[in-house]
């Protein structure tokens, strides 16, 4: 998955005028202008890194005589204490960028850790980790990114990216078959249909609307397993609804294609990672 520059470039901006402001009045007021510095950003507890080149763009939209050289590439898996990047150059504005830089980059690591270990956990079954659209507003094409360097799979992007009839869709449709034919007759071909059920019942009616696929929310192991068998194969299972506190390997033994879980963006423990520079 690439990330667009523009689209980058325009988070980037964003959060410099949100932490810049008119300046940054600690630098300005206690470094020399002509200062120079080098540093190395730290890994301070094992993980997956992500983001290096977010935030080798970072230090080269405040200065591009500033130096980022990354020591991994995204993907690296890293232990505490793992110098991960060095930088040098003028000593403000590696004070100026360095707060952005390294608040992307722990982000985006922190997901690339948490979906390594999703993926991990399935490892010798057909099932997919996926994603959700429970992203952060304005950086969900980084925290997307950042799924895919941890090894998942992104679901839609966004909500012209596909079909998907929830509870309270059908609800205002009236039933799933209402909805889905609606879809179907008012959606390019090109799109697949999925429809969230809860139990037999509706899954049956899905199934015979004529789903894409079907997502199974909360349903227990034992369901899940049965709906397995009751599809058999005839359309994809997504097992949904707090997967993140679930036995992954359990849930992919039951024979489901995907399992999306919305706590690898939506409850992030960012990996902590240092800048430490010294004055040349």
């Amino acid at each position: 998955m690439h990330i667009d520059q523009n689209q980058l470039d325009k988070i980037i901006r964003l959060s410099y005028d949100e932490d810049i402001g008119t300046g940054d009045i600690t630098t300005n007021t206690t470094i020399p202008e002509n200062t120079t510095a080098s540093g190395s950003f730290i890994a301070k507890e094992d993980g997956v890194i992500c983001g290096m080149g977010v935030a080798s763009r970072c230090f080269e939209l405040i200065d591009t005589t500033v130096k980022f050289e990354a020591l991994v590439a995204d993907g690296a898996k890293v232990k505490k204490g793992d110098v991960i990047a060095k930088i040098s150059g003028n000593a403000a504005s590696i004070l100026v960028a360095e707060r952005t830089a390294l608040n992307l980059m722990q982000r985006m690591s922190g997901i690339a850790t948490r979906t390594a270990e999703a993926v991990e956990q399935v490892k010798g079954t057909n099932a997919k980790i996926t994603d959700t659209r429970k992203t952060m507003p304005m950086l969900r094409v980084l925290d997307k990114y950042a799924v895919r360097i941890g090894g998942g799979y992104n679901h839609r992007f966004n909500l012209a990216d596909g079909i998907l009839i929830k509870d309270n869709h059908i609800a205002a449709a009236g039933s799933i078959t209402n909805a889905v034919s609606s879809a179907k007759n008012g959606a390019p071909h090109t799109l697949k249909v999925e429809v969230e059920v809860e139990n037999f019942e509706q899954l049956n009616e899905a199934l015979n609307a004529g789903a894409d696929i079907i997502m199974l929310d909360n349903m227990t192991n034992e369901m899940m397993c049965e709906a397995v068998k009751l599809i058999n194969g005839r359309v994809l299972l997504e097992a949904s609804g707090n997967m993140g506190e679930k036995d992954l390997l359990a849930v992919a033994k039951t024979g489901v294609d995907i399992i999306s879980i919305g706590a690898l963006t939506h409850t992030v423990k960012a990996l902590d990672i240092s800048l430490k520079f010294k004055i040349d």
